[in-house]
Protein backbone atom coordinates (compact mmCIF):
# COMPACT_ATOMS: atom_id res chain seq x y z
CA UNK A 1 0.00 0.00 0.00
CA UNK A 2 1.26 3.73 -0.97
CA UNK A 3 1.14 6.10 1.73
CA UNK A 4 -1.12 9.37 1.59
CA UNK A 5 -0.44 11.69 -0.57
CA UNK A 6 -0.38 14.17 2.91
CA UNK A 7 1.32 11.62 4.77
CA UNK A 8 4.39 11.54 1.81
CA UNK A 9 4.67 15.32 1.39
CA UNK A 10 4.38 15.76 5.69
CA UNK A 11 7.80 13.06 5.17
CA UNK A 12 9.46 14.34 2.74
CA UNK A 13 13.20 12.71 2.66
CA UNK A 14 12.26 10.67 5.65
CA UNK A 15 9.82 8.66 3.80
CA UNK A 16 12.53 6.57 2.40
CA UNK A 17 13.51 5.63 5.87
CA UNK A 18 9.85 4.04 6.75
CA UNK A 19 8.30 0.83 6.78
CA UNK A 20 4.79 0.08 6.62
CA UNK A 21 4.03 -2.86 9.65
CA UNK A 22 0.46 -3.82 10.70
CA UNK A 23 -0.11 -1.42 14.13
CA UNK A 24 -1.72 -4.67 15.95
CA UNK A 25 2.08 -6.32 15.35
CA UNK A 26 4.13 -2.93 16.05
CA UNK A 27 6.09 -2.29 19.46
CA UNK A 28 3.31 -0.51 21.59
CA UNK A 29 6.03 0.93 23.41
CA UNK A 30 7.34 3.03 20.19
CA UNK A 31 3.92 3.66 18.90
CA UNK A 32 3.06 7.46 19.54
CA UNK A 33 0.21 9.59 19.12
CA UNK A 34 -0.99 13.14 18.47
CA UNK A 35 -3.16 14.97 20.49
CA UNK A 36 -4.98 18.49 19.03
CA UNK A 37 -5.44 20.94 21.94
CA UNK A 38 -6.54 24.76 21.88
CA UNK A 39 -7.52 26.77 24.01
CA UNK A 40 -9.20 29.69 22.49
CA UNK A 41 -6.75 31.67 21.29
CA UNK A 42 -3.95 29.15 19.75
CA UNK A 43 -4.24 25.55 18.22
CA UNK A 44 -1.08 23.17 19.64
CA UNK A 45 -0.65 19.85 19.19
CA UNK A 46 1.16 17.23 21.44
CA UNK A 47 3.17 14.33 20.39
CA UNK A 48 3.81 12.01 22.98
CA UNK A 49 4.17 7.84 23.39
CA UNK A 50 0.82 6.02 22.91
CA UNK A 51 0.32 4.61 25.93
CA UNK A 52 1.42 7.41 28.34
CA UNK A 53 -0.64 9.73 30.49
CA UNK A 54 -0.98 13.29 29.07
CA UNK A 55 -0.55 15.54 32.98
CA UNK A 56 -2.43 18.51 31.54
CA UNK A 57 -2.42 20.58 34.42
CA UNK A 58 1.35 20.18 34.22
CA UNK A 59 1.94 20.97 30.63
CA UNK A 60 -0.47 24.28 30.90
CA UNK A 61 1.62 25.30 34.11
CA UNK A 62 4.58 24.95 31.74
CA UNK A 63 3.10 26.85 28.91
CA UNK A 64 1.01 29.48 30.86
CA UNK A 65 -2.27 27.92 29.28
CA UNK A 66 -5.03 26.34 29.62
CA UNK A 67 -5.36 24.26 26.81
CA UNK A 68 -8.35 21.31 26.40
CA UNK A 69 -8.78 18.91 24.12
CA UNK A 70 -10.38 20.58 20.87
CA UNK A 71 -13.92 19.68 19.99
CA UNK A 72 -14.31 16.77 18.01
CA UNK A 73 -16.06 18.80 15.07
CA UNK A 74 -13.15 20.97 14.75
CA UNK A 75 -11.00 17.59 15.11
CA UNK A 76 -13.13 15.81 12.29
CA UNK A 77 -12.51 19.21 9.72
CA UNK A 78 -8.77 19.13 10.17
CA UNK A 79 -8.33 15.52 9.36
CA UNK A 80 -10.66 15.77 6.38
CA UNK A 81 -8.65 18.78 5.17
CA UNK A 82 -6.05 16.71 5.15
CA UNK A 83 -8.02 13.74 3.21
CA UNK A 84 -6.81 11.35 6.33
CA UNK A 85 -9.68 9.05 8.50
CA UNK A 86 -6.78 9.85 11.74
CA UNK A 87 -3.65 11.63 12.11
CA UNK A 88 -0.13 10.11 12.22
CA UNK A 89 1.89 12.17 14.54
CA UNK A 90 3.42 14.17 11.99
CA UNK A 91 3.48 17.93 13.15
CA UNK A 92 3.94 19.71 9.09
CA UNK A 93 0.39 18.10 8.19
CA UNK A 94 -1.30 21.02 10.50
CA UNK A 95 1.68 23.02 10.52
CA UNK A 96 0.52 24.49 14.27
CA UNK A 97 3.13 25.00 16.97
CA UNK A 98 4.01 20.99 18.32
CA UNK A 99 4.88 19.95 21.32
CA UNK A 100 7.15 16.52 21.98
CA UNK A 101 7.02 14.59 25.05
CA UNK A 102 11.19 14.24 26.47
CA UNK A 103 10.40 10.55 26.66
CA UNK A 104 9.54 10.23 22.99
CA UNK A 105 13.25 11.38 22.08
CA UNK A 106 14.62 8.28 24.52
CA UNK A 107 12.97 5.67 21.83
CA UNK A 108 15.40 3.82 19.79
CA UNK A 109 12.89 4.25 16.69
CA UNK A 110 8.82 5.25 16.44
CA UNK A 111 6.12 3.71 14.95
CA UNK A 112 2.89 6.26 13.69
CA UNK A 113 -0.54 4.66 13.01
CA UNK A 114 -1.99 5.51 10.15
CA UNK A 115 -5.75 4.30 10.67
CA UNK A 116 -5.74 3.18 7.09
CA UNK A 117 -6.39 -0.69 7.78
CA UNK A 118 -4.34 -0.97 10.67
CA UNK A 119 -1.06 -0.19 9.83
CA UNK A 120 2.09 2.12 11.35
CA UNK A 121 4.93 3.85 9.36
CA UNK A 122 8.12 2.85 11.84
CA UNK A 123 11.03 5.13 11.09
CA UNK A 124 14.26 5.54 12.97
CA UNK A 125 14.37 7.87 16.10
CA UNK A 126 16.89 10.12 13.98
CA UNK A 127 14.65 11.08 11.48
CA UNK A 128 11.84 11.72 13.66
CA UNK A 129 13.72 14.23 15.61
CA UNK A 130 14.46 15.56 12.37
CA UNK A 131 11.08 16.05 11.31
CA UNK A 132 10.58 17.35 14.72
CA UNK A 133 13.17 19.47 15.10
CA UNK A 134 11.45 22.86 15.36
CA UNK A 135 9.16 21.28 18.31
CA UNK A 136 9.31 22.68 21.84
CA UNK A 137 10.56 19.40 23.85
CA UNK A 138 8.61 19.60 27.38
CA UNK A 139 8.02 16.78 30.09
CA UNK A 140 4.46 16.69 30.39
CA UNK A 141 3.58 12.52 30.59
CA UNK A 142 3.78 9.82 32.74
CA UNK A 143 4.09 5.89 31.96
CA UNK A 144 0.54 4.25 32.94
CA UNK A 145 2.46 1.38 33.70
CA UNK A 146 3.73 3.01 36.61
CA UNK A 147 0.36 4.22 37.88
CA UNK A 148 -0.92 1.75 40.02
CA UNK A 149 -4.49 1.41 40.32
CA UNK A 150 -6.48 -0.69 43.54
CA UNK A 151 -8.63 -2.71 41.24
CA UNK A 152 -8.92 -5.77 43.23
CA UNK A 153 -8.20 -4.24 47.34
CA UNK A 154 -11.66 -2.87 48.53
CA UNK A 155 -9.88 -2.89 52.32
CA UNK A 156 -8.14 -0.12 51.02
CA UNK A 157 -11.16 1.94 49.35
CA UNK A 158 -11.84 3.88 52.77
CA UNK A 159 -8.62 5.00 53.51
CA UNK A 160 -7.84 5.89 49.84
CA UNK A 161 -11.02 7.97 49.83
CA UNK A 162 -9.99 9.89 52.78
CA UNK A 163 -6.71 10.57 51.67
CA UNK A 164 -7.77 11.83 48.44
CA UNK A 165 -10.14 14.02 50.57
CA UNK A 166 -7.21 15.40 52.49
CA UNK A 167 -5.01 16.00 49.13
CA UNK A 168 -7.78 18.34 47.70
CA UNK A 169 -10.02 19.63 50.39
CA UNK A 170 -8.74 22.99 52.16
CA UNK A 171 -9.19 22.02 56.22
CA UNK A 172 -11.02 24.48 56.51
CA UNK A 173 -13.93 22.51 55.26
CA UNK A 174 -12.34 18.97 55.15
CA UNK A 175 -13.38 17.51 58.26
CA UNK A 176 -17.30 18.53 57.09
CA UNK A 177 -16.91 16.86 54.24
CA UNK A 178 -15.59 13.99 55.83
CA UNK A 179 -18.35 13.85 58.76
CA UNK A 180 -20.84 13.72 55.65
CA UNK A 181 -18.97 11.43 53.22
CA UNK A 182 -22.06 9.05 53.45
CA UNK A 183 -24.52 11.77 52.15
CA UNK A 184 -26.57 11.77 49.92
CA UNK A 185 -28.63 9.67 52.29
CA UNK A 186 -30.35 6.73 50.54
CA UNK A 187 -33.57 7.96 48.67
CA UNK A 188 -36.51 7.15 50.56
CA UNK A 189 -37.68 5.18 47.18
CA UNK A 190 -34.71 2.95 47.04
CA UNK A 191 -35.08 2.34 50.69
CA UNK A 192 -39.09 0.87 49.88
CA UNK A 193 -37.76 -1.22 47.29
CA UNK A 194 -34.56 -2.70 49.10
CA UNK A 195 -37.07 -4.22 51.72
CA UNK A 196 -39.37 -4.98 48.77
CA UNK A 197 -36.88 -7.31 47.79
CA UNK A 198 -35.79 -8.74 50.63
CA UNK A 199 -39.75 -9.78 51.49
CA UNK A 200 -40.92 -13.00 49.97
CA UNK A 201 -44.26 -12.00 50.46
CA UNK A 202 -44.07 -9.11 47.87
CA UNK A 203 -46.66 -8.84 45.89
CA UNK A 204 -46.97 -6.76 42.34
CA UNK A 205 -49.59 -4.27 44.34
CA UNK A 206 -46.69 -3.18 47.09
CA UNK A 207 -44.40 -2.15 43.81
CA UNK A 208 -47.15 -0.30 42.12
CA UNK A 209 -47.53 1.89 45.74
CA UNK A 210 -44.05 2.38 45.88
CA UNK A 211 -44.30 3.80 42.13
CA UNK A 212 -47.53 6.03 42.26
CA UNK A 213 -45.93 7.73 45.15
CA UNK A 214 -43.41 9.23 43.18
CA UNK A 215 -45.05 11.19 40.75
CA UNK A 216 -42.26 11.82 38.65
CA UNK A 217 -41.33 8.19 38.56
CA UNK A 218 -44.37 6.84 37.42
CA UNK A 219 -44.71 8.92 35.05
CA UNK A 220 -41.24 7.75 33.55
CA UNK A 221 -41.85 4.06 34.13
CA UNK A 222 -45.41 4.52 32.13
CA UNK A 223 -43.32 6.41 29.43
CA UNK A 224 -40.61 3.58 29.47
CA UNK A 225 -43.44 0.99 28.80
CA UNK A 226 -44.96 2.71 26.32
CA UNK A 227 -41.96 3.17 24.12
CA UNK A 228 -41.80 1.44 20.87
CA UNK A 229 -38.82 -0.34 22.40
CA UNK A 230 -41.34 -2.61 23.96
CA UNK A 231 -43.83 -2.91 21.37
CA UNK A 232 -47.07 -2.97 23.92
CA UNK A 233 -49.97 -3.94 23.01
CA UNK A 234 -52.43 -1.14 23.17
CA UNK A 235 -51.88 2.00 25.07
CA UNK A 236 -50.36 1.87 28.53
CA UNK A 237 -52.49 4.00 31.30
CA UNK A 238 -51.20 3.46 34.38
CA UNK A 239 -47.89 2.27 36.69
CA UNK A 240 -50.29 -1.36 37.19
CA UNK A 241 -50.69 -1.68 33.38
CA UNK A 242 -46.97 -1.36 33.23
CA UNK A 243 -46.21 -4.06 35.49
CA UNK A 244 -48.61 -6.55 34.59
CA UNK A 245 -48.73 -6.27 30.50
CA UNK A 246 -45.42 -4.94 29.75
CA UNK A 247 -42.07 -4.45 31.70
CA UNK A 248 -42.62 -7.46 34.50
CA UNK A 249 -42.03 -6.77 38.38
CA UNK A 250 -38.26 -7.33 38.43
CA UNK A 251 -37.62 -5.06 35.91
CA UNK A 252 -39.82 -1.89 37.21
CA UNK A 253 -38.08 -2.63 40.52
CA UNK A 254 -34.99 -2.18 38.95
CA UNK A 255 -35.70 0.58 36.92
CA UNK A 256 -36.97 2.03 39.98
CA UNK A 257 -33.92 1.77 41.92
CA UNK A 258 -31.88 2.94 39.20
CA UNK A 259 -33.88 6.23 38.80
CA UNK A 260 -34.39 7.03 42.46
CA UNK A 261 -30.48 6.50 42.67
CA UNK A 262 -29.55 8.61 39.84
CA UNK A 263 -31.88 11.07 40.59
CA UNK A 264 -30.23 11.14 44.35
CA UNK A 265 -26.92 12.98 42.92
CA UNK A 266 -27.38 15.96 40.47
CA UNK A 267 -26.08 15.86 37.04
CA UNK A 268 -22.50 17.31 36.56
CA UNK A 269 -22.71 20.76 34.18
CA UNK A 270 -19.43 19.59 33.02
CA UNK A 271 -18.26 16.78 31.02
CA UNK A 272 -15.94 14.79 29.20
CA UNK A 273 -16.65 15.76 25.29
CA UNK A 274 -16.51 12.61 23.20
CA UNK A 275 -18.08 10.54 26.04
CA UNK A 276 -21.89 9.76 26.27
CA UNK A 277 -23.95 11.46 28.97
CA UNK A 278 -24.60 9.19 32.12
CA UNK A 279 -27.76 7.72 31.43
CA UNK A 280 -26.94 6.73 28.00
CA UNK A 281 -24.39 4.71 29.27
CA UNK A 282 -26.60 3.51 32.21
CA UNK A 283 -29.03 1.92 29.51
CA UNK A 284 -26.32 0.92 27.24
CA UNK A 285 -24.75 -1.63 29.88
CA UNK A 286 -28.32 -2.34 31.41
CA UNK A 287 -29.38 -3.63 28.31
CA UNK A 288 -25.64 -5.89 27.46
CA UNK A 289 -25.58 -7.23 30.81
CA UNK A 290 -29.08 -8.60 30.61
CA UNK A 291 -28.00 -10.00 27.70
CA UNK A 292 -25.17 -11.29 28.54
CA UNK A 293 -26.82 -12.50 31.60
CA UNK A 294 -29.76 -14.57 29.95
CA UNK A 295 -27.37 -16.25 27.44
CA UNK A 296 -25.49 -17.87 30.01
CA UNK A 297 -26.20 -21.47 30.66
CA UNK A 298 -29.27 -22.13 33.10
CA UNK A 299 -27.68 -23.93 35.74
CA UNK A 300 -24.84 -20.89 36.31
CA UNK A 301 -26.94 -17.79 35.11
CA UNK A 302 -26.63 -14.65 37.74
CA UNK A 303 -30.41 -13.12 38.74
CA UNK A 304 -31.24 -11.03 35.68
CA UNK A 305 -32.47 -8.57 37.43
CA UNK A 306 -28.94 -8.14 39.79
CA UNK A 307 -27.15 -8.05 36.52
CA UNK A 308 -29.57 -4.75 34.64
CA UNK A 309 -29.31 -2.76 37.78
CA UNK A 310 -25.88 -3.19 37.97
CA UNK A 311 -25.55 -2.05 34.27
CA UNK A 312 -27.81 0.82 35.35
CA UNK A 313 -25.70 1.67 37.88
CA UNK A 314 -22.38 0.81 37.30
CA UNK A 315 -21.37 4.51 36.40
CA UNK A 316 -22.29 5.77 39.58
CA UNK A 317 -19.11 6.59 40.80
CA UNK A 318 -19.03 9.31 38.09
CA UNK A 319 -21.92 11.35 39.61
CA UNK A 320 -20.11 10.98 43.18
CA UNK A 321 -16.46 12.17 41.64
CA UNK A 322 -18.66 15.35 40.60
CA UNK A 323 -19.98 15.47 44.30
CA UNK A 324 -16.97 14.89 46.05
CA UNK A 325 -14.29 16.74 44.10
CA UNK A 326 -16.28 19.54 42.59
CA UNK A 327 -13.12 22.07 42.36
CA UNK A 328 -10.77 19.13 40.42
CA UNK A 329 -13.57 17.83 38.23
CA UNK A 330 -13.06 20.19 35.38
CA UNK A 331 -9.31 18.71 35.69
CA UNK A 332 -10.40 15.08 36.06
CA UNK A 333 -13.02 16.23 32.65
CA UNK A 334 -10.41 17.22 30.46
CA UNK A 335 -7.28 15.15 31.57
CA UNK A 336 -10.16 12.39 30.15
CA UNK A 337 -10.84 14.31 26.83
CA UNK A 338 -6.77 13.88 26.30
CA UNK A 339 -6.52 10.37 27.71
CA UNK A 340 -9.38 8.66 25.74
CA UNK A 341 -7.70 5.40 24.80
CA UNK A 342 -6.65 5.39 28.01
CA UNK A 343 -8.89 3.45 31.38
CA UNK A 344 -10.46 6.23 33.38
CA UNK A 345 -9.41 4.22 36.05
CA UNK A 346 -6.05 5.15 35.99
CA UNK A 347 -6.29 8.93 34.87
CA UNK A 348 -8.23 9.42 38.13
CA UNK A 349 -5.85 7.47 40.25
CA UNK A 350 -3.46 9.72 39.12
CA UNK A 351 -5.53 13.04 39.73
CA UNK A 352 -6.75 12.49 42.71
CA UNK A 353 -5.49 8.87 44.51
CA UNK A 354 -8.87 7.12 44.11
CA UNK A 355 -11.55 6.26 41.00
CA UNK A 356 -15.46 6.20 40.59
CA UNK A 357 -15.41 2.48 40.93
CA UNK A 358 -13.97 2.83 44.75
CA UNK A 359 -16.47 5.46 45.31
CA UNK A 360 -19.32 4.15 43.66
CA UNK A 361 -19.00 0.49 45.87
CA UNK A 362 -18.38 2.22 49.39
CA UNK A 363 -21.15 4.47 48.91
CA UNK A 364 -23.32 0.96 47.73
CA UNK A 365 -21.90 -0.58 50.65
CA UNK A 366 -23.07 2.40 53.19
CA UNK A 367 -26.65 1.96 51.69
CA UNK A 368 -26.69 -1.28 51.78
CA UNK A 369 -27.48 -2.53 48.39
CA UNK A 370 -26.99 -5.94 46.79
CA UNK A 371 -23.24 -7.35 47.64
CA UNK A 372 -23.74 -8.29 43.73
CA UNK A 373 -24.81 -5.23 42.74
CA UNK A 374 -21.78 -3.48 45.22
CA UNK A 375 -19.00 -5.97 44.01
CA UNK A 376 -20.17 -5.56 40.37
CA UNK A 377 -19.25 -1.99 40.62
CA UNK A 378 -16.63 -2.51 42.65
CA UNK A 379 -14.75 -5.05 40.64
CA UNK A 380 -15.89 -4.03 36.78
CA UNK A 381 -12.88 -2.80 35.48
CA UNK A 382 -11.03 -6.61 36.61
CA UNK A 383 -11.69 -8.66 34.33
CA UNK A 384 -9.50 -11.62 36.26
CA UNK A 385 -11.46 -10.83 39.62
CA UNK A 386 -12.91 -14.49 40.90
CA UNK A 387 -14.45 -13.58 43.79
CA UNK A 388 -18.17 -13.78 45.69
CA UNK A 389 -20.76 -12.82 42.69
CA UNK A 390 -18.12 -12.10 40.49
CA UNK A 391 -19.95 -12.78 37.27
CA UNK A 392 -21.75 -9.27 37.50
CA UNK A 393 -18.92 -7.70 37.60
CA UNK A 394 -17.47 -9.89 34.68
CA UNK A 395 -20.84 -9.19 32.54
CA UNK A 396 -20.02 -5.39 32.98
CA UNK A 397 -16.37 -6.03 31.66
CA UNK A 398 -17.50 -8.14 28.70
CA UNK A 399 -20.32 -5.73 28.11
CA UNK A 400 -18.07 -3.08 27.72
CA UNK A 401 -15.40 -3.99 25.41
CA UNK A 402 -18.58 -5.50 23.16
CA UNK A 403 -20.10 -2.26 23.14
CA UNK A 404 -17.07 -0.21 22.66
CA UNK A 405 -15.72 -2.43 19.70
CA UNK A 406 -18.93 -1.70 17.82
CA UNK A 407 -18.21 2.18 18.43
CA UNK A 408 -19.82 2.90 21.71
CA UNK A 409 -18.33 5.16 23.22
CA UNK A 410 -17.80 4.42 26.98
CA UNK A 411 -14.03 4.77 27.42
CA UNK A 412 -10.91 2.67 26.20
CA UNK A 413 -11.21 -0.80 25.40
CA UNK A 414 -9.59 -4.01 25.81
CA UNK A 415 -8.58 -7.07 23.64
CA UNK A 416 -11.70 -9.93 24.97
CA UNK A 417 -9.71 -13.28 24.51
CA UNK A 418 -12.26 -16.64 23.75
CA UNK A 419 -10.93 -18.11 27.53
CA UNK A 420 -13.23 -15.21 28.75
CA UNK A 421 -16.57 -16.34 27.16
CA UNK A 422 -15.90 -20.17 27.76
CA UNK A 423 -15.51 -19.39 31.45
CA UNK A 424 -19.04 -18.08 31.48
CA UNK A 425 -20.43 -20.23 29.43
CA UNK A 426 -21.47 -17.98 26.06
CA UNK A 427 -21.31 -18.59 22.43
CA UNK A 428 -19.08 -15.74 21.31
CA UNK A 429 -20.76 -15.76 17.49
CA UNK A 430 -24.09 -15.55 19.41
CA UNK A 431 -22.95 -12.78 21.30
CA UNK A 432 -21.91 -10.85 18.63
CA UNK A 433 -24.90 -11.88 16.53
CA UNK A 434 -26.98 -10.12 19.92
CA UNK A 435 -24.47 -6.86 20.23
CA UNK A 436 -24.39 -6.33 16.63
CA UNK A 437 -28.24 -6.27 16.84
CA UNK A 438 -28.63 -4.27 20.22
CA UNK A 439 -25.90 -1.72 18.67
CA UNK A 440 -28.07 -1.59 15.81
CA UNK A 441 -31.36 -0.41 17.60
CA UNK A 442 -29.26 2.08 18.77
CA UNK A 443 -32.26 5.22 18.26
CA UNK A 444 -34.43 2.76 20.92
CA UNK A 445 -31.47 3.00 23.43
CA UNK A 446 -31.27 7.33 22.76
CA UNK A 447 -34.86 7.51 23.41
CA UNK A 448 -34.97 4.97 26.29
CA UNK A 449 -32.25 7.00 28.36
CA UNK A 450 -33.63 10.65 27.22
CA UNK A 451 -36.88 9.43 29.40
CA UNK A 452 -34.98 8.48 32.52
CA UNK A 453 -32.94 11.55 32.02
CA UNK A 454 -36.30 14.08 32.28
Amino acid sequence: MELPVTVQQALGDAAKGVSLRDARQANRHELLRMVLLEDGQENLQAICCKEDLIDLERLNKQLGRDFRLMKSREQVRVKERAGLRELPALPSLTGWPTIVDRRVDDLPSVALELGEQNLAMVMPAEDFRALTANADRRSFTVASENIVVNLDDPANDRSQLNFAIKKFTSLRIQQRLEDTLELPPLPETAQRIIHLRVNPNAVMGDLVDIVESDPSLAAQVVSWASSSFYGAAGQVRSVHDAVSRVLGFDMVMNLAMGLSLGRALKQPQDHPDGYMGYWQQSIWQAQSAGILASMMPRGERPVFGLAYLAGLLHNFGYLLLAQIFPPHFKLVCRSLEVNSAIDSSVTEHYLLGITREQIAAQLMENWGMPDEVTLALRYQKSPGYKGANSVYARLLWLGRQLLTARGVALGASDIVGQNVFDELGLDRKQVEDQFDELVASKDNIMAMAGMMNQ
